[in-house]
């Protein structure tokens, strides 16, 4: 019976553990709750801003006519001549060429706001 008594001894002078915090700080310590904070972060920092630039991006290329002036990703800059389902024929100086839809990046002009030159 001595050695049980001991053994409470011992026990009762050990550290109770710590408690987690309670409130705000205890939700944050779990890393469960620190993973889909990240995983929401990564969300709104990466994957969100590029999926708006694919739709304005869509958008332009929807967009495209005859007379627009565009600049291509290769750095040409161009008049349309016409627009096909897939490709977009470019007059650029002296040049008539004929470029995937996806290469234009910007239009610097809309059709009828051409200032002549």
């Amino acid at each position: 019976m001595t050695h049980l008594n001991a053994l409470n001894v011992v026990l009762a002078a050990a550290p109770a553990q710590p408690q987690p915090p309670s409130g705000p700080m205890g939700l944050f310590a779990s890393p469960l709750t620190l993973l889909v904070l990240m995983a929401v972060m990564m969300y709104f920092v990466l994957f969100r801003p590029q999926q708006q630039q694919r739709a304005r991006h869509a958008q332009l290329l929807k967009n495209l006519k005859s007379g627009d002036r565009v600049v291509t990703a290769s750095g040409i800059v161009g008049v349309i001549i016409t627009v096909k389902d897939k490709t977009v024929s470019l007059r650029s100086a002296d040049a008539k060429m004929e470029m995937t839809k996806s290469s234009v990046t910007e239009i610097l002009e809309p059709a009828g706001n051409s200032t002549a030159s």
